[in-house]
């Protein structure tokens, strides 16, 4: 299979089919054409160089065997849903592609970060079904986000090589790349704190969410009490970020800070304020995740960066190492986020931001 008859498929250029395969961080025209080309890939089990070709032909004495790989992402229900784990996707398919494995299948099943879901559903079927989807064709799985822990136990039984990309730790259930949330939210939340900023809100996941641990463990170092006014529970996209200022807005009591659990979450914040401008109240509002769009933003977003192009490379080396029975015990990486510091923070005592549009 070559990247001709990929650029056929996706109908674009063979150039444009490279660029996409190799680069994560390269800009298409569109999303739309990205994903065309990704599912052309899969389509037609794509593989760098000869593999794929030695492969069909039934050569066996290949240097490397060539790996089938599946991706499950469980905090999206489309591509397009969270920017963050899009990005991160993009990252780790221009690996399998480097590693010379072949990328089988990507889904999108938000049900396996529900623990309410999965303890309705009957998840055996669903993995089996998955699995049959690739024709048997997986020998390995990558698990980007949250995951319930009995799913996480049945997925690493029926894929043997397991590999979880996340924010929240699997207690050494399968090996992971983790840029611990707790960690990521405490350093937001204190940079906050280092503004003079004493009412500080939270909007994101709640439920067994690390980041929320996290704003909570902050507040408790500093001897202040969360206030439930200033917590919002929401399901961490740009609408649901966008219907949670227009609440603040409508209370009478209102946080000078917020830490929102995501940038899309904080870029729905950032977007109601500038259609909805009030003078007398604009909250310093951070983030973490550093998503591309988080530097286009008015005002720029603060936020916690954290290491995608790093987290998506471990995660393809630890699983091809546990395929080729390299380890055999669970391994964690954890990697550190880093504090972007823009506009969107400013001290307790100033009057806000000058400008907030997008």
């Amino acid at each position: 299979m070559s990247i001709k008859e990929i650029a056929e498929k996706a109908g674009v250029s063979a150039a444009t089919v490279s660029r996409v395969l190799n680069n994560p961080n390269y800009k298409c025209s569109s999303p739309e054409v990205r994903d065309r080309i990704w599912k052309a890939a899969i389509a037609l089990n794509y593989t760098p160089n000869t593999a794929a070709r030695n492969l069909k032909m039934g050569i066996q004495n290949t240097e490397k065997k060539v790996y089938y790989i599946g991706v499950l992402m469980t905090r999206m229900e489309k591509a397009t849903t969270d920017p963050f784990f899009n990005e991160l996707l993009r990252v780790i398919e221009s690996e399998i592609h480097k590693q010379i494995a072949i990328l089988t299948k990507v889904w999108y099943m938000p049900l396996f970060s529900n623990d309410k879901k999965c303890r309705r559903e009957n998840l055996d079927q669903i993995i089996d079904g998955m699995y049959e989807e690739t024709d048997q064709k997986c020998d390995g799985l990558i698990i980007i986000g949250k995951c319930n822990k009995e799913a996480l136990k049945k997925l690493n039984q029926k894929y043997k090589s397991v590999v979880s990309v996340n924010r929240n730790s699997t207690n050494y259930e399968v090996d992971e790349v983790l840029c611990d949330g707790q960690k990521v939210a405490m350093m937001a939340v204190e940079y906050l704190i280092s503004l003079g900023h004493r009412s500080i809100g939270y909007v994101g996941d709640c439920y067994n969410e690390a980041r929320y641990r996290g704003y909570l463990e902050a507040l408790h170092k500093h001897d202040m009490e969360p206030e439930a006014a200033y917590i919002m529970q929401t399901g961490q996209t740009e609408a649901e970020g966008y219907e949670a200022m227009q609440k603040f807005l409508q209370s009478e009591d209102r946080p000078t800070g917020i830490y929102c659990a995501n940038d899309i979450t904080a870029i729905g914040m950032l977007k109601y304020l500038g259609t909805n401008k009030n003078r007398y109240y604009v909250p310093s509002i951070i983030a973490s995740d550093d998503i591309e769009e988080a530097q286009y933003t008015r005002p720029m977003l603060t936020t916690v960066a954290l290491p995608k192009e790093e987290m998506g490379k471990f995660a393809l080396y630890l699983l091809i190492d546990r395929m080729r029975g390299g380890h055999k015990s669970v391994v964690r990486t954890e990697l550190e986020g880093k504090l972007m510091i823009r506009n969107s923070c400013t001290a307790a005592d100033e009057g806000g931001w000058s400008d907030y549009c997008i």
